[in-house]
């Protein structure tokens, strides 16, 4: 694998490439550290030390996952990829209720390029919403609770609307920046970004947890982390091959086809997206308690409700409610991304079929079988990975429990942004002759 990666550097295109991300990837954290116009550095530093790196402010937990940090310290970086994520997720959902956007998809680069246009416009829109939300609960003290200091300078509208601004150009610019790292660097710009967010706070969590209690439980949660990440590389490589065959044909004086392949189908066929749709859910009905709260008063009971069974995640409740709708959310986006009737019909059109089954309706009854005989262990395995967090919870010391190195949605992006990432430049140097990284 070394030998690899000196092979990669010494490709001078490669090398570009590998060198542009890399710069990019460091101004975006150098943004994640700059505080926005406005908040008071310091105050925020103290606050996130206070209560130990803001694990009360639950309603925002994903979203400083993927920030590395950089939502609670308020910083030009707060909002980071997250609009983006959620504009495409939309987008792509809308895919199935809009035919224009059905229609988009199915005219090649053109439509793609629409569709990525309309995806930018949602990302700003979402990312002014974010922002106002955030800095909302800033000046009301609900984003880091327990803090007595207040972390922005200037509570008047116009400051306020500065740093909202600030926020979402910093959004824009992040989504920017992902953008760059698909066209002109290695590839898959936006999970790295995520990427580097998560990886940037592991040696502080793993910090917090050495300082927290005895090395021991240290070395429990170093020995739990690779078990886990071992488990997940396991399941994200592991996949269904189902066998196409190609029928010979004649195009003038050449013979075409008469090949063999396969049509993969993955344990986790969704990725990572059940448990950001689980994670949101989850987190609004926090935020709407929060937003709604009479400091003066006290709560009503259905924000007793929502602060008892949806906000501790050690909570049983929390927990079954956060499993079953990640099994949900993975049948639901299999059943959009991954049509059987139309591959039955490309498989069709260009004359393959599956050995033992008729081209048509009979091909898209047996691929819909398999698909919903695979998504069950899928299912059941992003669920068990994304509610380990609560299992251990009382390792953490009830600190970072969605942000451990352990953690559910941490593990499964930095698993799968990596093995992608090393296949990308496997495959670049496999185009010019190199060995690859696996042997």
């Amino acid at each position: 694998m070394l030998s690899a990666f000196v092979s990669a550097f010494r490709t001078p295109d490669l090398r570009r490439k590998i060198l542009f991300t890399l710069g990019l990837i460091a101004l975006y954290r150098l943004g994640a550290s700059l505080p926005s116009p406005g908040v008071s550095y310091k105050n925020v530093q103290e606050c996130v030390d206070l209560v130990n790196g803001g694990d009360s402010a639950g309603i925002y937990q994903l979203i400083n996952l993927f920030s590395g940090g950089a939502l609670l310290q308020l910083s030009v970086f707060a909002i980071g990829i997250m609009p983006y994520i959620t504009a495409s997720i939309i987008i792509q959902l809308l895919t199935v209720v809009i035919p224009r956007f059905e229609e988009l998809r199915k005219e090649g680069q053109a439509g793609q390029s629409k569709m990525t246009q309309y995806t930018r416009y949602l990302s700003i829109a979402l990312a002014v919403l974010q922002s106002t939300g955030l800095v909302a609960l800033a000046a009301r003290g609900q984003l880091l609770q327990g803090c007595p200091k207040d972390i922005l300078d200037d509570t008047s509208i116009f400051g306020m609307v500065i740093i909202v601004l600030v926020m979402t150009a910093g959004a824009a610019l992040v989504m920017w920046f992902g953008e760059q790292i698909t066209e002109r660097g290695i590839g898959n710009g936006m999970s790295l970004l995520i990427f580097a967010g998560i990886a940037a706070r592991i040696p502080a969590e793993g910090k917090t947890i050495w300082d927290s209690g005895s090395k021991i439980k240290f070395a429990l949660v170093i020995l739990a982390a690779l078990v886990v990440i071992v488990g997940v590389i396991f399941v994200e490589q592991g996949q269904r091959r189902i066998p196409v065959q190609y029928a010979k044909r004649v195009v003038g004086r050449k013979m075409y086809g008469g090949s063999s392949t396969y049509l993969p189908l993955k344990v986790n066929q969704a990725g990572v997206i059940p448990v950001i749709f689980a994670s949101s859910l989850l987190y609004l009905p926090n935020l709407l308690a929060q937003l709604t709260k009479d400091t003066s008063g006290d709560p009503a009971k259905w924000q007793e409700l929502i602060q008892k069974y949806l906000v501790n995640p050690s909570n049983p409740v929390y927990v079954t409610i956060y499993f079953a709708m990640i099994v949900f959310f993975t049948y639901f986006y299999v059943a959009i991304t991954f049509n059987p009737e139309e591959r039955a019909d490309e498989m069709k059109k260009f004359g393959g079929f599956i050995p033992g089954y008729r081209p048509g309706k009979p091909t898209a009854d047996y691929l819909n079988y398999v698909l919903s005989r695979i998504t069950l262990p899928g299912s059941l395995y992003l669920g068990a990975v994304a509610v380990l967090p609560n299992v251990f919870l009382n390792i953490g010391n009830n600190t970072g429990v969605q942000n451990l190195p352990f953690g559910g949605t941490a593990v499964l992006i930095i698993v799968s942004v990596g093995l992608d990432t090393v296949k990308q430049i496997e495959s670049q140097l496999m185009n010019r002759n190199y060995e690859g990284f696996l042997k």
